[in-house]
């Protein structure tokens, strides 16, 4: 993995992770957390609710912004100070999810990125935008295969 310092960095640099949810990912979300929400895995239930299905928590979308963060950009050794995140559109078992960050601000006075942040579905809407403060690596490389 190839991680990048504040210097290597640039206004507009982007990077991505694409992920299908799929029931497991659900329930074992779910399973770690505890958060046990029926309208997260109890299907019947979901179905008398406003969404008429089960809903993917949101915080399994900030666990993929943060995977862009920290193994694309800026990537390992990152430190994940702070997020902002909300939710725009729900987002449902079967959905395909885009997480992606794309660099906003560049303090390297302080070693801080500020990153625009979100999750688009498979149709390119919105599902759940914010703002991540990332200290990225001061070293050049990890040699890891």
């Amino acid at each position: 993995m190839k991680l990048t310092t504040i210097q290597e960095l640039s206004v507009g640099q982007r990077a991505e992770f694409s992920k299908t949810i799929s029931e497991s990912d659900v329930y074992q979300f779910a399973g770690i957390t505890g958060d046990i929400n029926p309208l997260h895995i109890d299907e019947i239930y979901a179905q008398n609710t406003f969404f008429k299905q089960r809903v993917v928590h949101g915080a399994f979308l900030a666990g993929m912004i943060s995977a862009v963060l920290g193994t694309k950009l800026p990537g390992p050794g990152a430190i994940y100070a702070s997020q902002t995140l909300n939710f725009k559109k729900p987002v449902f078992i079967g959905d395909t999810i885009t997480a992606f960050a794309e660099v906003k601000e560049l303090n390297t006075e302080e070693n801080r990125v500020i990153f625009h942040t979100g999750c688009v579905n498979q149709q390119n809407e919105l599902t759940a935008e914010g703002t991540s403060v990332i200290l990225p690596s001061k070293k050049q490389s990890i040699n890891r295969t």
